[in-house]
């Protein structure tokens, strides 16, 4: 039985930190949104910027359902958003990640959740989509990626291919996620969820239309500011990430359908083996990232030892 795209309520999870600059334009397409029912639980992880009063001030306002601020533990991005998916206050038929420096297209969640009640009601299932890159003043420079693969565990293990901000996930989706979260640490919530939704079997479906506005932080002009760009992406190596993945996995085992644990099997292989063994794992285990030039890079990651 099919539901109607306003039967239940979605729960907004949003972490903040000194981002009053950006956030009532966040707030206000949350606001915006042509979906009716949205819960909107906030943790502000110690802004001193004026973040808390901006806040309050919506929820004074807020017509669409309830408003509920959280104080965060000062831990982090990371632990923040996994405080907020280990609520066990927090109850609704749908879930959302927000970042306080997106602005939401209208249609956002109205269209998430129309697709997973039209195709993965049943299941534990996942929509992202691509994101519009904006710059401080609004104007659209760019978008992500269009991926033409498919969004499952193979990929998981090796890639994420969305932003958190672009997610809605289902209850049976968030029952796993809470789950594993309460066992293990993550380095991003985005990874974790589409790692634990794929490898328990659950759909993820990757829209090609872009549905949140990503502001892209000013790092400076000419060589300054490239540089800048090059030290962020790079400042936490993947191989760092992978391994708290990896952790998590082994921890949360049992929650994975035995192919995807095979996967896994195969995967550990390809980061302690002798480099032959390295790189026959790395093929048997069918993993991949979604570009060629990815691909290779996986492959010379194999190679010298950095995945």
């Amino acid at each position: 039985m099919k539901r109607a795209p306003s039967s239940g309520t979605v729960a907004v999870l949003l972490e903040t930190f000194n981002g009053a600059a950006c956030l009532d334009a966040q707030l206000a397409s949350i606001a915006a949104q042509t979906y009716p029912d949205i819960d909107l639980w906030v943790s502000d992880d110690g802004s001193t910027d004026g973040s808390r009063a901006i806040l309050q001030q919506w929820a004074r306002r807020w017509t669409k359902g309830r408003v509920t601020l959280l104080h965060g533990a000062g831990e982090g991005r990371s632990e923040n958003f996994r405080s907020l998916i280990t609520n066990p206050a927090i109850q609704a038929e749908y879930y959302a990640f927000a970042d306080q420096a997106d602005i939401w297209e209208p249609e956002k969640l109205a269209a998430s959740i129309r697709w997973i009640e039209h195709n993965a009601f049943a299941v534990p299932s996942l929509f992202c989509s691509r994101t519009l890159t904006i710059a401080e003043n609004g104007a659209i420079v760019g978008s992500s990626p269009l991926y033409a693969r498919p969004a499952e565990f193979r990929n998981a293990l090796v890639q994420n291919i969305a932003a958190g901000s672009t997610m809605l996930f289902n209850r049976k989706a968030h029952d796993l996620l809470a789950a594993s979260c309460r066992t293990t640490q993550f380095s991003s919530h985005d990874w974790w969820l589409y790692l634990i939704v794929s490898g328990a079997g659950g759909v993820v479906h990757f829209d090609p239309q872009p549905l949140v506005r990503h502001r892209q932080p000013s790092r400076g002009e000419g060589w300054q500011g490239h540089l800048a760009a090059l030290r962020a992406r790079f400042a936490v190596r993947f191989a760092d990430r992978a391994d708290l993945n990896i952790q998590g996995l082994v921890r949360n085992r049992d929650l994975l359908t035995a192919e995807a644990q095979a996967t896994c099997d195969l995967y550990w292989k390809v980061r302690s083996d002798n480099v032959i063994r390295r790189i026959l794992a790395l093929h048997q285990s069918g993993v991949y990232r979604q570009t060629l030039p990815g691909q290779i890079g996986l492959y010379l990651a194999a190679i010298f030892r950095r995945l």
